[in-house]
Formats: C-alpha cells, structure tokens, sequence
C-alpha cells in the first residue's frame, strides 16, 4: 500500500491498493519519461554508436516464394557482420567501428566511436532453413529466406556474400 508522489507538485499523490499496482505505475512513469527524452537514441536508423546502442534500420517482406530481410548497415563492411541461424531463429549481428584522425601543424585530434547490435527474428516453419542465403552490398544486407514445405531447424553460420 504505497504512495507514489508525481514529480509535479500540481498533482495529489496517488495511492494503489497493492504494492504491485503501484510499482507498475511507477515502472510505466519512468518508461514514459525515458522516451519522451530528447536524448533517446532510436528515434533515428543506426544511431546511438556514440554511446554504445546501434539499432540498424531493418525492413521484412513476404513474397510468393520467399521471405526477405533487408537492413541498412552504412559504414559497415561484410566481414563486420554476422548472421546465424539456429533453433528456428535467425540472428544479425555486427560491430560498427570508426576512427577518424586530424593532424594539422598544431593540433592533433583521434576520435573513435563504436558500437554493436544483435537483431533476432523467429523463422516460420514453412522456411528451407538450408537455403538462407546472406548478401552484401553498398551498406545493405540482403537476407533472402526461401519458402518450403519441409522446412528444418538446424544451427548453420550463413556465409555472406554468396
């Protein structure tokens, strides 16, 4: 039985007849506020690698024959990313690494960011796990996802580029 008190002083304190509602309410006030924040870093495709978060803009389409996973990964080469399959789930993940250097007669600047992402996605049922195939080109990469009847859940590394 607990009180929680609103950080605006114009608003009487709530009272919740269980703990539980009141720290659910609590939970979903700092939610709130977490990404009402200007500072939020989702907000815009592959953001964040200052501070350690990459999200890769990422799209999923369903055709007649196969299913195909696109994401935007700029800045990014194959052999930065990798993409797995195992249990039914197919995994992306990658590291983005920068460093710029700016040497003039007197100054000298090294800047460094990084950042790493991991993207899982359940595999229907009705997918040939055996025939992913992964593809890499000019900072996007193509997951292509054949559709069959029989389809099968075995871990496999997917080689991109092929």
């Amino acid at each position: 039985m607990g009180n929680i008190t609103e950080s605006k002083s114009s608003e009487p304190a709530k009272t919740y007849a269980d703990p539980f509602s009141a720290f659910r309410a609590e939970m979903d006030r700092m939610f709130h506020t977490f990404l009402q924040s200007p500072t939020f870093p989702l907000a815009l495709p592959f953001t964040g690698a200052q501070s350690g978060l990459v999200v890769p803009t990422t799209d999923m389409k369903e055709g007649d024959t196969a299913i195909t996973i696109t994401t935007e990964l700029p800045g990014m080469g194959e052999d930065d990313v990798e993409v797995t399959v195992k249990n039914g789930m197919l995994t992306v993940k990658g590291e983005k690494t920068e460093e710029k250097k700016d040497e003039k007669d007197n100054y000298h600047l090294t800047e460094r960011r990084y950042g790493q992402f991991q993207r899982s996605f359940r595999v229907p049922e009705n997918i040939d796990e055996a025939k992913i195939k992964a593809a890499f080109e000019k900072g996007v990469l193509t997951i292509s996802m054949p559709k069959s009847k029989d389809g099968t859940h075995a871990e496999r590394k997917i080689k991109i580029g092929t």
